[in-house]
């Protein structure tokens, strides 16, 4: 059975299985003792549980029902106590909750028609003509879910323009980071993280 950061995990079909994209979120979580912590589509469960091991709670959702199942068994196997795993898509699952950290692996990928499987697993990288769509979607509500001093961590791809991103977390109030990069030979794979400026209000 594989094994990461002391983590056992089972791989599940129909599930996107830890990569390198995985790999590179886990080890450069900005987690902090006491945190709630939200991951969107969490997959096998991978990152939510290096991150269950430092926050108080963790909410792994992902839209893709087999993924549930997977990140439910990888959660029983490990004994881990403080997961809530719920299936939906982006922010539904967690209606008007507030969390410290979110996390999300993106679907980065840049995808034509043709490329479609047409089964839950192309949720995990479709990320449609440009690589954004569903990016976009995420940014558009990620700090409404924010408390304050939050802090958001993404994983993309430079063939979806990270600076893109960066600009746009920027424009809604984030100091923006790439906290971790992995080249490959075609892409530059990227963790960014938003810290959420601290709101000075007037007397």
């Amino acid at each position: 059975m594989p094994e990461y950061n002391h983590i056992k995990f089972e791989t599940c079909k129909q599930v996107y299985a830890p990569a390198e994209d995985t790999f590179l979120l886990a080890d450069n979580l900005l987690v902090h003792k006491g945190d709630l912590v939200l991951e969107i589509g969490a997959g096998t469960g991978l990152v939510a549980l290096n991150a269950s091991k430092t926050a108080s709670k963790v909410v792994a959702t992902d839209i893709n029902p087999h993924a549930i199942k997977c990140a439910q068994a990888n959660t029983l196997l490990n004994e881990i106590e403080n997961m809530d795993i719920r299936q939906g898509d982006l922010f539904q699952p967690v209606a008007d909750e507030k969390f410290d950290l979110i996390l999300f692996n993106t679907p980065y990928l840049p995808s034509a028609e043709d490329e479609i499987i047409g089964d839950e697993l192309d949720a995990a990288w479709d990320g449609g003509v440009d690589g954004r769509r569903v990016i976009d979607l995420f940014l558009n509500e990620v700090r409404n879910y924010l408390n304050d001093k939050g802090i958001v961590q993404l994983v993309q791809s430079s063939l979806s323009n990270n600076g893109k991103t960066c600009q746009k977390l920027e424009e809604i109030g984030f100091e923006v980071e790439i906290t971790a990069s992995e080249r490959f030979f075609f892409e530059e794979i990227v963790v960014i993280s938003g810290f959420l400026k601290e709101v000075v209000k007037s007397n």
